[in-house]
């Protein structure tokens, strides 16, 4: 029997240093897309796929992050007596009360292989679970982890989201050796391997920053060796699961957008403000006004 995945992790202990000054004291995971912190659309995402356990790995600047899914009576309290109950109960409502938050601390940044088997205690050795990052912020019609947990339910196989890079950004992704899977379907992987030099890459499918595991990746975790980088190297690890389990890359349905750069946090802002509901078309209005008016377009 296939047991349903329940618990995901989420490894938010990096500096964010691309962001610096923005972030010195506040978590890049914390930045806002328009009114709502990069992190939430992630846990967002894992509780519209089922997921019951959400298990956070943070550094010791990262306090805030526990603070934003915690309640805060205080608020709760203020928003009420000003009338403002809508907003009140949205709060409430973004950890529901059949979730559990969990946190660990990462105490040195020794790569996302440290950081997913920093949760290794609350983790069976037979037990499925996701990986979520959440500078990868997906948007789709079904969510992109719930595709994901509906797919392993038929398999019972470990999974990585992939999507196609051009040849020249493999170098900045873990590249996996597969027959290219349709959308919304898999194919079995061969290998993988972490940021590749451009002739060295077995393809231009990059692993994104979803993932599906065995619990038994977590022994493997604690034993590896560093790889690339001088890190824990969480595709080393799954690279050795391909040879013993199966591992499949898996072509989502969506949008990524890489929230980790710059260019791609305001691409994200900028396609977030167009699609709002409540002043989207005033939006586009203002873009197209400034670039009329921009003397440099």
């Amino acid at each position: 029997m296939i047991r349903p995945i329940r618990k995901a992790i989420f490894p938010v202990a990096g500096l964010g240093t691309r962001f610096l000054p923005a972030t010195k004291a506040q978590p890049k995971e914390m930045l806002p897309i328009i009114d709502k912190p990069i992190i939430q659309f992630a846990v967002e995402e894992a509780l519209a796929a089922g997921i019951t356990h959400l298990i956070f790995v943070i550094g010791r600047t990262k306090r805030s992050i526990a603070d934003h899914f915690d309640s805060n009576p205080e608020l709760d309290t203020t928003l009420r007596q000003k009338g403002n109950h809508e907003m009140a109960d949205l709060l409430n409502s973004i950890v529901p009360d059949s979730a559990a938050c969990i946190y660990f601390r990462q105490s040195e940044a020794l790569g996302l292989g440290h950081a997913v088997a920093c949760a290794a205690p609350v983790i069976a050795p037979d037990e499925p679970f996701a990986v979520l990052l959440a500078d990868d912020l997906m948007r789709a019609r079904t969510p992109v982890l719930k595709q994901m947990t509906d797919r392993y339910l038929e398999t019972g196989r470990s999974m990585v989201a992939v999507e196609e890079v051009a040849p020249q950004a493999v170098s900045s992704y873990g590249i996996v050796d597969a027959n290219q899977p349709e959308i919304g379907q898999f194919e079995p992987m061969r290998g993988i391997v972490e940021k590749p030099a451009r002739d060295e890459a077995p393809s231009t499918q990059a692993v994104v920053g979803r993932y599906i595991l065995d619990g038994s990746i977590m022994p493997l975790l604690k034993a590896q060796a560093p790889g690339k980088g001088g890190e824990i190297q969480l595709t080393d690890a799954i690279r050795q699961l391909i040879d013993t389990q199966g591992v499949d890359a898996f072509r989502y349905e969506g949008q990524r957008y890489d929230c980790g750069s710059k260019l791609g946090f305001i691409e994200c802002t900028m396609a977030s403000a167009l699609a709002h509901p409540d002043f989207g078309s005033d939006v586009r209005e203002m873009m197209q006004d400034m670039l009329l008016r921009d003397p440099h377009r």
